[in-house]
């Protein structure tokens, strides 16, 4: 029996405003066309996150199944609970992680492999998951900023460990991190 291809993770990293999500939805539309799922970690809450969601929506090619992730980060479950899509994109990896609250550096790296190992196996041809480089900005005041910085952080570094392609977003553009333009 043959064994199955791996499929393919595409890590996109950068901060506020880089052109991560855009980046990643054009990566995907012309890999998969309508084929994909669309997991969304930023949820309505009225604190002037609804235009953004907004937005994003309105780019988002109408064929694109949408799902979003539990209060607790579970983008296992989100993943595994919708058919298998040719695509999937999990944007606003940070926001996960803030949610599924990690207690250590190490249990951030071990959702980060689970969601990743979850990703690949409940879909036929692209993963691209979006965070945030949270170490690159400004040095948070507080212990919670400095524990959601340094989980994210670690979530980062497994997802790019097993990811095929790393792309740091500055100002629009790509910079290939790891693997490169395909």
């Amino acid at each position: 029996m043959r064994e199955r291809a791996r499929t393919p993770l595409l890590l996109v990293l950068g901060g506020a405003r880089s052109g991560k999500s855009a980046y990643a939805e054009a990566r995907l539309l012309h890999g998969c066309g309508e084929d994909v799922l669309y997991v969304a970690t930023l949820l309505p809450s009225g604190g002037g996150s609804d235009p953004r969601i907004a937005a994003h929506r309105r780019r988002r090619p109408s064929g694109w199944a949408t799902t979003t992730i539990d209060a607790r980060g579970n983008i296992v479950t989100a993943v595994c609970e919708r058919a298998r899509r040719g695509g999937l994109l999990v944007d606003g990896f940070e926001l996960a992680v803030a949610l599924a609250r990690p207690a250590s550096d190490a249990a951030a790296r071990a959702y980060a492999t689970r969601s990743a190992s979850a990703c690949r196996a409940t879909t036929a041809g692209l993963v691209v998951v979006v965070g945030s480089e949270v170490g690159l900005g400004v040095h948070p005041e507080t212990e919670a900023g400095i524990v959601f910085r340094d989980r994210v952080g670690a979530a980062n570094q497994a997802l790019a460990a097993v990811a095929d392609e790393v792309i740091l977003m500055v100002a629009g553009l790509p910079l290939w991190v790891k693997g490169g333009p395909g």
